[in-house]
């Protein structure tokens, strides 16, 4: 009888063992990251150093929307799009996003003739930092995502509150986005993997234009 019991312990340790591996380990819906978005004592985003260690989605160049167009004579912004690596490797197995994903938009001024460069531009100082996460219970009542701006360096916050229900930007992603709230359709190898595995959005329009 010790034996049996010795043996079933065992069993509920390999077992419990096994299940906080599967917990670790992103595969879309109904899982959360460790290595997404973190909060501060005050409930806001806490803006992650380390952005720059996660996957690398894409660069757009001076990208507007709708009837918003680059100010007169001035060099086109470079936005460079970051993504914490659990919910790459989710998105990929998924073609979903889990809960905790953070995307952190960063965006940098341009320069053109720069050093030995005599075409085209490339990237200066960071102009603005910006986040949109993936969080279905704190953000319910704005499709379980919210958007944040901590500001630019040296003088971006270290946490941020998220804008407002009211801010453009929620009915912009819910509207004009392909996968869930985010801009897939502008990450080409993630539009790939979301083809494959059938996430587009029904309601996604390739040629809809923000108004």
């Amino acid at each position: 009888m010790r034996r049996d019991r010795t043996g079933v312990a065992l069993a509920i340790v390999v077992t419990a063992s096994a299940l906080a591996t599967a917990q670790s380990t992103p595969s879309g819906a109904g899982v959360r990251v460790t290595d997404g978005v973190s909060y501060a004592a005050s409930g806001q985003a806490n803006r992650p150093a380390n952005y720059r260690e996660w996957v690398y989605l894409t660069t757009g160049l001076g990208m507007t929307y709708g009837p918003a167009q680059p100010a007169a004579g001035r060099p086109p912004l470079f936005d460079n799009v970051f993504v914490n690596p659990q919910s790459y490797k989710a998105f990929v197995n998924t073609g979903r996003w889990p809960d905790g994903t953070m995307f952190i938009l960063e965006l940098r001024r341009s320069v053109a003739n720069a050093s030995i460069n005599n075409g085209g531009f490339t990237q200066t100082e960071v102009a603005a930092l910006e986040s949109a996460v993936k969080d279905t219970q704190r953000f319910a009542s704005t499709g379980g995502w919210g958007y944040f701006e901590f500001g630019a360096p040296p003088k971006a916050v270290d946490s941020a509150a998220p804008q407002p229900p009211t801010a453009s930007c929620y009915a912009c992603h819910a509207t004009h986005t392909a996968v869930e709230n985010t801009f897939v359709q502008f990450y080409p190898t993630l539009f790939e993997v979301a083809r494959e595995k059938g996430t587009i959005k029904a309601t996604y329009d390739p040629n809809r234009k923000v108004q």
